[in-house]
């Protein structure tokens, strides 16, 4: 057999390489270090994946979008203006996690962690229609000096700063409060608005270096209304809150505070969050 032919039958006869694409690689000029690549590692793919970036695109930055939902609000008869302008102008996706972003304008209760909710677009506009009912809001044409029991993810904060001079809100679960912090600091405020004051506290004690307040709200129902946010509320002002109703459930209950003393009036049944006092 020739020279020439044992060659190519020797070179048939070994094994292919697994990874011909590393192999067929030019090599790294003499003196200098090949680099190689890997694959990022776990953690920072874990890091990635949690980041809450404010969703964007899909339509959700989209005016029409908002115009959509209020549209809705409108034909379940809310008529407020003050409340659904402010409603078409917040972009609710942003304070609720991506993952659940598609449904940020459904009408929809959304877990933001905790254990804690995020309210209907619904129900969220009919307590902030029924603080604008009381007469002292009719005569401002705002809802004055407000506080807030209950930032939650801050979405209703956000509403309520288009709408308010002072805006207060508590929250007791420091997480809760510091993504809301993060969230409403990316928020653009227009002229007018007022730059909520965020605190982590017992929202059971109101906020009484700032007080009084023509406007209180919760988010959270108890058995009884703390009596500090009665202390709190201003002559004039209205006080919204869920509390528990005659048949064992929950409703909102309306306070007016006028010069004779305090009014009460019950309306629907809601469900929210159960009111704890103290701190996580």
């Amino acid at each position: 057999m020739r020279a020439k032919e044992r060659r190519a039958l020797d070179t048939a006869a070994q094994p292919k390489a697994r990874f011909p694409a590393l192999l067929e690689r030019p090599l790294a000029p003499a003196g200098q270090a090949a680099i190689v690549r890997p694959q990022r590692p776990l953690h920072e793919a874990a890091r990635d994946a949690t980041r809450r970036a404010p969703p964007s695109g899909l339509g959700l930055d989209s005016d029409a979008v908002r115009a959509s939902m209020v549209a809705r609000l409108r034909a379940d008869g809310i008529a407020c203006e003050p409340v659904l302008q402010a409603m078409a102008a917040v972009p609710r996706h942003r304070f609720v996690d991506p993952a659940l972003a598609q449904q940020a304008y459904e009408d929809t209760s959304l877990p933001i962690g905790q254990g804690q909710t995020i309210s209907k677009p619904s129900v969220v506009a009919r307590m902030l229609a029924l603080l604008f009912d009381g007469a002292s809001a009719q005569c401002r044409g705002s809802l004055g000096r407000v506080l807030e029991i209950g930032t939650g993810c801050g979405y209703q904060t956000a509403l309520l700063a288009r709408m308010a001079r002072l805006l207060v809100s508590i929250e007791r679960v420091q997480s809760l409060h510091e993504r809301a912090r993060e969230r409403l600091a990316a928020l653009p405020f227009e002229a007018g608005s007022a730059r909520p004051r965020l605190l982590w506290g017992d929202g059971c004690g109101g906020h009484a270096p700032l007080a009084p307040y023509d406007t209180i709200v919760a988010a959270a129902g108890g058995e009884a209304l703390p009596p500090a946010w009665l202390e709190q509320l201003a002559v004039g002002g209205r006080l919204v809150a869920p509390t528990s109703g005659p048949d064992g459930g929950q409703c909102l209950l309306v306070v007016d505070r006028s010069d004779a003393g305090l009014q009460w009036q019950r309306r629907e049944a809601v469900r929210f969050v159960p009111l704890k006092s103290g701190t996580e």
